[in-house]
């Protein structure tokens, strides 16, 4: 269990300095993204987001497989 909340950690240092890149591809303004602002910092939660390039990701390595 302590693996995932640290992997969680982890994945969100990096994924928070890569958010002014990562709104030019439509990171966090899909349906199903959360965005709040808590004590001046903006929180992005991208499920929307998350679920689409998951989908992208299985759609290239299939086709990449059937070639």
């Amino acid at each position: 269990m302590i693996r995932w909340v640290a992997f969680t950690f982890a994945l969100l240092a990096v994924f928070y300095p890569l958010l002014p890149f990562l709104k030019r591809l439509w990171v966090g303004r899909l349906p199903g993204d959360f965005r709040f602002r808590f004590k001046g910092i903006d929180f992005c939660l991208p499920f929307g987001s998350a679920l689409l390039w998951s989908l992208l990701a299985f759609l290239a390595a299939t086709l990449t497989k059937l070639i």
